[in-house]
């Protein structure tokens, strides 16, 4: 990755790169009923942001988006959805990006590629919090997760980028199995309603949550979950691959 960072600091043209284009990701966990975000604070400039990068001229935007996400977590079969383009004028700000350089030893003339104006694309990503390995690089003091609710400020508009990823996962919460990567393999229903809890922001009714569940077709139930009672164990239940 120290290399990936050098080529594009001492390129000042960018050749290599697709020009005025970047990506933001929206790593999201969940772990203790806590919806979290991975985050990436930068050496000696206590700036907070997502993990991104730039797309190889020879290189799928996709493609690119699961290098980022790779880097970060150690994970790639995992869902991964794009979810909007982010290109306002106001984005454009360069004191944090020569200050993020600045720290690494180098200053770049103002025409540098780096420092012009970038639209962003957005992804979301869901993972397994338990087997995620997060991961800093050469340029990173650490790369963690923070609880949703507990977020520090963040560079640029990437608050807003986090914001809009939230309301995607939201609408699309019923047909794209966000569970899959977020829950264990086999999980209860208690389990399941929680998820959907903390992702909503609200309490849900539990007779009605289960009906919806089991009627959405995404559901195979396959044993009850010990817990020593006799007539207490719910049953484990895990997603119908391909379902929806």
């Amino acid at each position: 990755m120290d290399q990936e960072f050098k080529k594009q600091e001492t390129n000042p043209t960018g050749a290599g790169y697709l020009p005025g284009l970047a990506i933001d990701t929206v790593i999201f966990g969940f772990h203790e009923n806590e919806l979290k975000v991975l985050l990436l604070t930068y050496k000696n400039t206590g700036f907070f942001a997502l993990p991104g990068g730039f797309v190889h001229e020879d290189e799928d935007i996709n493609e690119a988006a699961r290098r980022v996400l790779f880097h970060r977590t150690g994970l790639k079969d995992i869902f991964l959805e794009q979810f909007y383009t982010f290109g306002s004028k106001s984005r454009h700000d360069t004191m944090p990006l020569k200050k993020i350089m600045a720290a690494r030893g180098f200053f770049p003339e103002d025409n540098h590629w780096l420092l012009a104006r970038f639209v962003s694309v957005g992804y979301y990503a869901l993972v397994d919090f338990t087997k995620a390995i997060p991961s800093p690089d050469s340029i990173s003091d650490s790369c963690d997760w923070f609880n949703l609710s507990d977020l520090p400020k963040l560079m640029q508009d990437h608050e807003h980028i986090i914001a809009k990823a939230l309301q995607t996962i939201r609408l699309d919460l019923d047909h794209k199995l966000i569970g899959f990567n977020l829950l264990p393999e086999h999980f209860t229903m208690g389990e399941l309603q929680g998820l959907y809890e903390t992702i909503l922001n609200k309490k849900l009714l539990r007779a009605a949550f289960q009906r919806k569940m089991l009627g959405l077709g995404v559901l195979e139930r396959i044993a009850k979950k010990w817990t020593g009672g006799a007539h207490k164990a719910p049953y484990l239940y895990k997603f119908i691959s391909g379902g929806k």
